[in-house]
């Protein structure tokens, strides 16, 4: 109850933080350059500044080092305040890929060498098995994966900013009720600060968090993940961050296979994120984050459903009222999945017609139309 109470405050904490000195990171921003200019057919027509990240970070700098424990917290502390200035410098110079990767490695590995990495793996059918010498290679690229799968999705107001309040309060929730107390304190604390950015960052936008703001928010809910569930031996913890994250994934996973399709740099901008893809059919941002704010919503609701419906023992043995419960949230969790694929028309059906002349029926292709390149 203690740990509840400590989280508690500490989101309310990172939040009030993070709320109040958004203001003046927006000035900030402007006296150094941090500014995303207007670009044609984009979705801002005024320089926005774009380092309002630092707010999440004080918010989060704040109420870390008031409610966090000693040790693998305060190295993640630090890690924290070392990408986001991996952040700060991009908004203002716009880095190079290699650079800004090479930067989220070496701040990801802060706190795997104080002991946030994962040591051993247990999968279904599988078993556990240790990792070895590889955890630490391995947790490294899983969170600058997440750091950058977390970058990616920020491209419309307050889009990552509320999947991220929305993911961390999960985790925490999750990470509590196993007892992994620093995890669920941290990853309120993320929740927090990304809500107290998202009063200013909610369409009309009045700042971006920038790459401060989401390579800060990626790295926390990546560390919260090993903390609070990748480090147990529950053969089930693999899914929880996978799940609770599962749209930013999607997204990322979309975009980075389009690259590699038409032969493009995986960092190259482009226009085919699932929030373009709502633009191009028409919606409006609020509309497009209120869709995906629903969806990650659903994914969140069936991690939850994962750790806390008792629909079996542990020993193979169901309940089959609790069983239905949980077969009636994965149906809604992919019912949700295909209406919004369907939507986004991510995947093209083939048409078909008939030949007038031969009688025959043809396959017709459809032709990807992408929409224009966005922020």
């Amino acid at each position: 109850m203690a740990a509840t109470t400590d989280a508690v405050l500490a989101f309310l904490a990172a939040a009030a933080v993070a709320w109040l000195l958004v203001p003046f990171a927006e000035r900030l921003a402007f006296r150094v350059g941090a500014i995303d200019q207007p670009k044609e057919r984009g979705l801002h027509d005024k320089p926005m500044p774009r380092l309002s990240g630092l707010a999440i970070l004080a918010g989060v700098e704040l109420a870390g080092w008031i409610w966090l424990p000693d040790g693998e917290s305060h190295a993640i502390l630090l890690g924290a305040l070392a990408i986001a200035m991996v952040g700060v410098a991009d908004d203002v110079w716009e880095l190079p890929a290699l650079p800004k990767l090479a930067g989220q490695a070496a701040a990801a590995t802060i706190p795997v060498v104080a002991g946030v990495r994962v040591g051993n793996l247990t999968l279904p059918f599988l078993g556990g098995f240790e990792l070895g010498w590889l955890a630490y290679p391995l947790t490294v690229i899983g969170i600058v994966a997440v750091v950058n799968v977390i970058n990616f999705l920020d491209g419309v107001d307050g889009l990552a900013a509320g999947v991220c309040t929305i993911a961390a309060i999960t985790l925490a929730a999750i990470a509590l009720s196993l007892d992994r107390n620093a995890a669920g304190i941290l990853a309120a604390i993320t929740a927090g600060a990304a809500l107290g950015f998202l009063r200013h960052g909610f369409p009309p936008a009045s700042s971006f968090m920038g790459d401060t703001g989401s390579n800060l928010l990626g790295y926390l809910l990546a560390t919260a993940s090993v903390q609070g569930a990748l480090k147990t031996n529950a053969v089930i913890a693999l899914a929880f961050p996978l799940i609770v994250l599962a749209v930013p994934i999607l997204d990322t996973g979309f975009v980075v296979a389009k690259r590699l399709k038409y032969r493009q740099p995986i960092y190259q901008a482009d226009s085919w994120h699932f929030h373009h893809r709502m633009a191009n059919i028409g919606f409006s941002q609020r509309r497009t984050v209120a869709y995906l704010y629903g969806w990650t919503l659903v994914m969140a609701g069936l991690a939850l459903a994962l750790r806390f419906v008792p629909y079996s023992d542990d020993h193979g043995h169901f309940d089959a009222l609790w069983t239905a419960v949980m077969a009636f949230c994965l149906l809604v969790a992919l019912a949700s999945s295909v209406y919004l694929v369907y939507v986004l028309e991510i995947l093209k059906l083939r048409r078909g017609r008939r030949n007038p002349e031969t009688g025959e029926f043809e396959a017709i292709q459809i032709e990807e139309v992408d929409p224009p390149e966005r922020r």
